[in-house]
């Protein structure tokens, strides 16, 4: 009975998670469908499998030899995420879940349906290391970086979930990706390039996704920024000041006591020349911090410095607190008075529709309530 060579991978560290197909560029795919002596065609077959089919278990992959289908599941489709809960509101069409990692980790991926399309909030990170207050993923600090593959496959997940009529209303596959779940993207650079490319990929090597319906945020990781810059994808930035004064941002971004308003601005605005897309400004309105009008006013200043306003857009975000936390949502008079000031000053702004705060929408939420009721 024919069985596939061993590979010989580097010896997993501590925590480091299992190898996986979705680890593999296109070339190291037939690489090592080589190395485990296969014909370089079975690397197609596969992916297509994975990525037309949505299907991981080569148990069931009835065009490859059935002598090797466990050894193909047990060297290169390990298990990567396990269902922990999950929680649905809005009628259904916004479906959060905690995933456990193989170490115990935990992630979140948030999966919502609007009118015209799917978008996926996916996490970079096993929690956070940028530390912001108001933000229950930078409390909880940081476990890990996910590996490529843990990363692609919270986008596998949700269009198999698409497929199978488990979200009302949704159909085909994912239109949007927005990497601002759990993690500082940029933190985690090279496995979150490699899920981007993953994404972009045509069929049978991807996902075939438009790199305009792919967003990476950012606390402003300005040399990160300037490498993304110099991959020429035109890929969404989206940049989370909330502060437009080093003042407040050095107390509520704390990585701003690294990388300066200014500095973070410039970055974006060089990225938004360079790729010719508009960058978002994320901006979270929490009470009596940062939603004064004077603010508004300085955040109009520093950004029309760097040009017309086509460059940018401001989306204003109502704080989803954190139980417990003196970080919370701004008055809707208060909210009001920012929007206003801004439009008077020219400044394209938008209030972002918020979801799921009946379910721990905030990202780090869910994850905090299971972690502390498990204790």
């Amino acid at each position: 009975m024919p069985t596939l060579l061993p590979l010989v991978f580097e010896a997993p560290r501590r925590g480091k998670p299992p190898r996986h197909w979705l680890d593999l560029s296109p070339e190291e795919r037939r690489d090592t469908a080589e190395k485990l002596g296969l014909p370089k065609f079975r690397a197609d077959q596969i992916s297509r499998h994975v990525f037309d089919h949505l299907s991981d278990d080569p148990d069931g992959w009835s065009d490859v030899p059935a002598a090797i289908r466990a050894d193909l599941a047990e060297q290169l489709f390990p298990s990567l995420l396990e269902q922990v809960t999950r929680r649905t509101a809005d009628k259904g069409t916004t479906v959060k879940t905690l995933w456990k990692l193989h170490d115990g980790s935990l992630l979140e991926s948030v999966l919502m349906r609007y009118p015209n399309r799917s978008t996926l909030c996916i996490s970079s990170q096993a929690g956070c290391g940028m530390a912001c207050p108001f933000c229950a993923t930078g409390q909880g600090g940081l476990k890990r970086n996910l590996s490529q593959a843990e990363i692609t496959i919270q986008a596998f997940a949700a269009n198999q979930m698409i497929a199978a009529g488990e979200v009302p209303g949704a159909t085909g596959r994912l239109n949007n990706i927005v990497f601002m779940g759990m993690g500082e993207p940029l933190a985690n650079y090279k496995p979150v390039m490699g899920a981007i490319r993953t994404l972009l990929e045509p069929s049978p090597n991807g996902f075939g996704m438009s790199a305009r319906g792919i967003t990476v945020s950012t606390v402003g990781l300005v040399p990160q920024i300037q490498k993304l810059t110099e991959e020429g994808l035109p890929l969404t930035l989206a940049v989370s000041l909330h502060a437009p004064d080093d003042e407040l941002r050095d107390e509520i971004v704390p990585v701003n006591n690294r990388w300066k308003v200014d500095e973070v601005v410039d970055a974006a605005w060089a990225y938004a020349e360079r790729t010719k897309r508009r960058v978002s400004i994320e901006y979270a309105m929490m009470r009596d911090i940062n939603d004064q009008v004077a603010r508004a006013n300085l955040l109009a200043d520093v950004l029309k410095r760097r040009g017309d306003w086509g460059w940018v857009h401001v989306n204003l975000i109502p704080l989803n607190p954190t139980p417990g936390s003196k970080w919370t949502a701004s008055r809707k008079e208060d909210e009001r008075a920012f929007i206003q000031t801004l439009e008077r000053r020219g400044v394209p702004v938008t209030l972002r529709d918020t979801r799921g705060s009946e379910i721990d929408g905030a990202c780090g939420q869910l994850a905090a309530t299971v972690e502390s009721e498990s204790a």
